[in-house]
């Protein structure tokens, strides 16, 4: 672990790390609150789906456009801008749910908050892409491993608020935590000396087309469209069980899995190109989420999902990378938020879908196998042969000290 103590040495390091974390508990609490409240409210889990997928959709797709802006002009203002907004639209959302409005008032609520989620992942990501090469991957491996304690944390703080209160209070801190978190990487010492690196005006989706990337989103895609379903599989898992708060458990469980599997994948040295190790690790996944729709055991199923979930964390680290390798020195923020994009956008895409097989024939076993062949397809879309688009393990020319 003496790798890790160097990452939280580094200047700034605990701060980006702390505010990161705060920041992002809201990509895991406010979804399945919201997902719990529209339930109980219309009763049916594809409403409840479709309104968490409009908000997951709001966010992937303005995060790049304001990632472009962040590159050219600094994330700072952009930071302070929506922790101001994200707390009262949200409040906004709560508001129309609770109100019992009609379906489309819902989701036009839950676009208007979606769009104002604060830019924390990308952001702290693209400061990561800027300290020593030498540590970076470690530096990654802990930002990953971080982020799954987030969905460890999150889920379980709204079950436990679920039941002590209601899934509304669950949105309500996600908003506090969203805000703690943007204001903390906004006013920290490595944003305060962020300098703009300057580049060419270039078409907007560039930097989606740089050599390497589209294949790196397009499975982190189908990878995220099955984590979609199964997030929204799982709660309808709980509900089936005659225990709803057993939802959070169950994704506390998974992710928990997740957290150890990157810690002990960050502190090792792998000789694998990071291709090969992305392509393994989306192999891992998909074992991992292959047996779960045969389960009808509580317990069964979340001794499954711990292990399977052992492969996500170093999987999402040796994406990182990759990104952190390919994307042009001036677009590092919009590069990651892309990223953000496809894990929101795919994930939303996933539960709404997955939301809709639950009412079906399918059932929940039905959600959970898509989860499955969603990860397959990541896998497959990794062996479609291609150009190499450089060598990412050689250090980026721009990377300086923290």
């Amino acid at each position: 672990m003496r790798s890790y103590l160097t990452v939280w040495r580094l200047p700034a390091a605990p701060v980006l790390l702390l505010s990161g974390f705060a920041g992002r508990l809201p990509s895991a609490m406010v979804p399945l609150a919201l997902l719990l409240m529209v339930q109980q409210q219309t009763g049916s889990y594809a409403v409840a789906g479709g309104v968490s997928a409009t908000f997951g959709i709001a966010t992937a797709l303005m995060a790049p456009v304001l990632g472009r802006v962040a590159d050219r002009r600094g994330p700072r203002t952009i930071l302070l801008a929506q922790a101001a907004a994200y707390p009262v639209l949200l409040a906004v959302l709560v508001a129309v749910v609770l109100a019992g409005a009609p379906a489309p008032a819902m989701l036009s609520a839950a676009a208007a908050a979606g769009v104002s989620t604060p830019l924390v992942s990308g952001t702290v990501r693209a400061l990561w892409s800027r300290v020593d090469p030498r540590v970076r991957p470690t530096a990654y491996a802990l930002d990953a491993t971080t982020t799954e304690l987030v969905f460890v944390i999150g889920p379980t703080l709204v079950a436990a608020i679920t039941v002590i209160a209601s899934p509304a209070v669950g949105v309500v801190l996600g908003a506090a935590l969203g805000v703690a978190g943007a204001l903390g990487i906004a006013m920290s010492a490595p944003m305060r000396a962020w300098v703009p690196v300057a580049a060419e005006r270039r078409s907007p989706l560039a930097t989606v087309a740089a050599p390497g990337m589209p294949r790196v989103l397009i499975s982190g895609s189908a990878l995220m469209l099955g984590f979609g379903a199964l997030e929204v599989a799982l709660p309808a898992f709980a509900g089936e069980a005659g225990s709803p708060g057993l939802s959070g458990v169950l994704l506390a469980v998974w992710s928990l899995g997740s957290a150890a599997g990157g810690l002990w994948f960050g502190a090792r040295v792998v000789s694998a190109s990071l291709p090969r190790q992305y392509r393994w690790g989306l192999l891992g996944v998909t074992i991992g989420l292959a047996p779960l729709a045969a389960v009808s055991s509580p317990w069964v199923l979340g001794g499954l999902l711990f292990l399977g979930g052992t492969a996500i964390a170093p999987t999402l680290t040796v994406q990182s990378n990759l990104v952190g390798s390919i994307a042009p020195a001036s677009a590092t923020t919009e590069a990651f938020t892309w990223l953000s994009t496809v894990a929101f956008g795919a994930s939303a895409v996933g539960a709404a879908v997955g939301g809709a097989l639950i009412e079906t024939s399918a059932g929940v076993s039905g959600a959970l196998g898509m989860a499955a062949v969603a990860a397959a397809l990541a896998v497959a879309v990794t062996l479609v042969p291609g150009r190499r688009p450089l060598a990412v393990d050689a250090p980026r020319r721009d990377s300086v000290a923290a």
